[in-house]
């Protein structure tokens, strides 16, 4: 009997996407609270900060989207036309952020105009991705193995507030960064910024948690059908313990503590979003075995994989490692 790897390779697709989220989910985040700051030496130590590890954050965009082009053809060829203007304004967008972040530094360019850019980039591709991610969760129109709609059928209330929803989100990271990696003034304007955006989180995640089930059967079935409510409650229950949390810790000055508590936010929205769709990867009806390739093609495709992603694990942990401490305006980062 073969071996049935396409769990293995949604598990991989699910890790590129979490990851890619989580890490640049933080520097988007910096990048978007970049313009409340006026002082100079501030805005130097936002940049500072993420300045040595946002370009790596977004090689996981591309394992993932390279995996889901390789491994499940369908999906992609149904989830492109439909989602064609949100992904080339996200890709726009990550573009034009990273010309930014580079030609802001250059002797004599105009920084206004690519500060400017910076900031508008890494919005339109934060709110691009929610846009994304609310349409996953609204699904796709199909018949058969083709898709029906249209390239404007995110444009709807629920794929545009999931969008504003990961801007928050990422504020939220974006700050709890901060908070770890810088101090005095700027410390303590982003352990406000983090109460304030966590409240917005908590909001989003509380109406998108009430809308989800009363407009899409399937979803309310699968969490409040018997036994899945026993099963799937601790989600929930954590949501709102790992909030508290991060709240005592920046009431009481963690630095570290808040960072980790936004992480486990994530994750536990990341594991109702699974819970939600799982099996489908084009909901409401392609499932991950209806989009996947031959078998061959997934046991050719896993041999390079499992070569790279703990060459890419461990890259991760290393520049983590190697860039710790705290960041300064006049020479980078000190232990």
């Amino acid at each position: 009997m073969a071996l049935d790897l396409v769990p293995l390779w949604a598990a991989i697709l699910a890790l590129s996407v979490f990851m890619y989220v989580l890490l640049d989910g933080f520097d988007l985040g910096v990048a978007m609270l970049f313009p409340f700051r006026r002082d100079a030496d501030d805005r130097e130590r936002m940049i500072g900060s993420i300045a040595p590890v946002w370009d790596f954050n977004e090689t996981w965009l591309v394992l993932g989207g390279g995996a889901m082009l390789a491994v499940f053809p369908l999906a992609f060829a149904i989830v492109i036309p439909a989602m064609y203007f949100p992904i080339l304004v996200m890709l726009l967008g990550l573009v034009f952020r990273g010309v930014a972040f580079e030609f802001r530094e250059v002797h004599g360019a105009r920084q206004w105009f690519w500060d400017t850019g910076f900031v508008v980039g890494s919005f339109a591709a934060t709110y691009a991705q929610g846009v994304i991610l609310g349409n996953f969760i609204q699904g796709f129109e199909v018949e058969g193995r083709h898709f029906v709609g249209t390239s404007w059928d995110w444009v709807s209330p629920f794929p545009l507030l999931v969008g504003l929803g990961l801007v928050f989100a990422y504020l939220l990271q974006g700050a709890c960064w901060l908070v770890l990696k810088t101090e005095a003034d700027l410390q303590q304007w982003s352990r406000t910024v983090a109460r304030r955006t966590l409240w917005g989180v908590l909001a989003f995640i509380a109406l998108i948690s009430i809308w989800t089930p009363i407009t899409e059967p399937r979803i309310a079935e699968r969490w409040f059908s018997w036994p899945h409510l026993l099963y799937f409650s601790p989600v929930p229950l954590l949501t709102i313990a790992v909030a508290l949390l991060l709240l005592r810790a920046l009431r009481r000055g963690n630095e570290l503590l808040p960072f980790l508590c936004s992480f486990a936010l994530f994750f536990l929205a990341f594991t109702g979003l699974v819970i939600s769709l799982w099996p489908y990867i084009a909901p409401p009806s392609i499932t991950l075995w209806d989009a996947a390739a031959s078998p061959k093609a997934l046991a050719f495709l896993m041999v390079g994989t499992l070569l790279l992603l703990p060459v890419l694990l461990l890259y991760v942990a290393w520049s983590y490692w190697v860039f710790r401490g705290k960041v300064r305006s006049d020479i980078g980062y000190h232990a």
